[in-house]
This record gives C-alpha cells, sequence and structure tokens, in this order.
C-alpha cells in the first residue's frame, strides 16, 4: 500500500460531456494533477447508451437523446485525431454547456472545434450513426472496466474503477488533493465497494 501511493497515480475519467458530475469530477482531476504527479487520460462513455433502452422519465430522455451529438463528435474527433485529442475537446464542450450554461449543442459542438483549430466538418458526426458502432465500443469498455452496469462518472485509479466520486463542486488546492489521496487508498482496499450520501446543489465555478 504504501509503495503504491508513493508512486505517480495512473488515472482515466471516462465522461460524457453532457453529464455535469462527470464535469465536476473532471475539474477536480484536473486540479489534483496540476499538485500532483498523476498520469491522467480521458476516455468517452456514453449515457446515451447506457439508457437507451431504459424506461425513464421524460425530461431524461430528453436529456439522453441530445446527448448523443457531443458524444458521436467526441468519438469520430479521437478517431480522426487520436484519443489526446478528448482532454481539450472535452473542456472546450464542457465550459460551453456547463459553466456558460449553452444547450445548443449545435452552436456549442461548432464554436468548440472552432477554438481547437479542428475540422468542422468533424460536427456532421452529431447527427449520424456513423460513429455509434465505435462510440458503443468505448461505452463498453468503461463498463467493462467497471465490471457492471455505471453512469458518469467513472474513474479508475491505480486500475480501480469507482462510479464517482459525484462531487457537486470540485475541490481546488489541499481539498482537492485530501480528497484524492482518500480515494487512492480505497482504491487499494479489495473489500471496499460503495459509500453514498444525499448531494446538494451542483457549483460549476
Amino acid at each position: 500500500m504504501e509503495d503504491n501511493l508513493a508512486s505517480p497515480a495512473r488515472v482515466v475519467c471516462y465522461f460524457d460531456a453532457a453529464c455535469p458530475f462527470a464535469w465536476i469530477t473532471s475539474r477536480w482531476l484536473l486540479e489534483v494533477e496540476r499538485l500532483e504527479p498523476v498520469d491522467l487520460g480521458f476516455r468517452i462513455m456514453s449515457l446515451s447508451v447506457l439508457n437507451e433502452h431504459r424506461d425513464i422519465e421524460p425530461w431524461y430522455r430528453e436529456f439522453n437523446d441530445r446527448a448523443w451529438g457531443p458524444a458521436r463528435v467526441c468519438t469520430a474527433a479521437e478517431l480522426e485525431h487520436g484519443t489526446g485529442i478528448l482532454r481539450d475537446l472535452y473542456t472546450a464542450l464542457g465550459n460551453r454547456i456547463h459553466v456558460q450554461g449553452n444547450k445548443d449543442y449545435d452552436t456549442v459542438i461548432a464554436d468548440a472545434l472552432d477554438e481547437l483549430g479542428l475540422p468542422a466538418s468533424l460536427a456532421e458526426a452529431a447527427a449520424t450513426d456513423e460513429y455509434d458502432e465505435a462510440l458503443r465500443a468505448r461505452h463498453q469498455a468503461a463498463q467493462d472496466a467497471l465490471g457492471e452496469e455505471g453512469g458518469t462518472p467513472l474513474v479508475t485509479l491505480d486500475g480501480a474503477t469507482f462510479f464517482g466520486p459525484v462531487l457537486s463542486v470540485a475541490p481546488k488546492g489541499k481539498e482537492a488533493v485530501r480528497l484524492f489521496q482518500s480515494l487512492r487508498t480505497l482504491a487499494g482496499m479489495d473489500a471496499f465497494a460503495e459509500l453514498k450520501r444525499s448531494r446538494g446543489p451542483l457549483d460549476f465555478s
């Protein structure tokens, strides 16, 4: 355990760009990366795929139907420009969707691609199923890492995959590191499975 905690952590954040909880968790992980030696990568999963055959509330069905667009564009961008593009593309999309509150995904996608100098033609992926097979494969890889069905965010830390942590605000500074170190301790305990409590209002600041 001590040797594990002394070495740089390997972390994967599985995200759906439309999910507010994944966004907050991802910003926390980026804060940890700024302060600690962390090998942090980003991978795609999809709430649209997860929930497409489920009986869910109408408002959540609408959310999931709309979430296909950003997930498909992220998949197309990864296939054409490599996995490394996901970090910046997710940030460009998420800043608009979550921080700025822009739910016009067509505009969000176009502006995010333009910000990163990516081909505007990638936006066409949002309205086609051309990349759905690849998106489903990426989503399944996230589910396989968890070992059961789970929503966003999923985080793999030192080989252990969690649903969560689900946060209402992204901790900063020492608080961010303290949470990360606590999660890393839990990741090293095979007996640990789940911990949950009620959550407060979201804060994207």
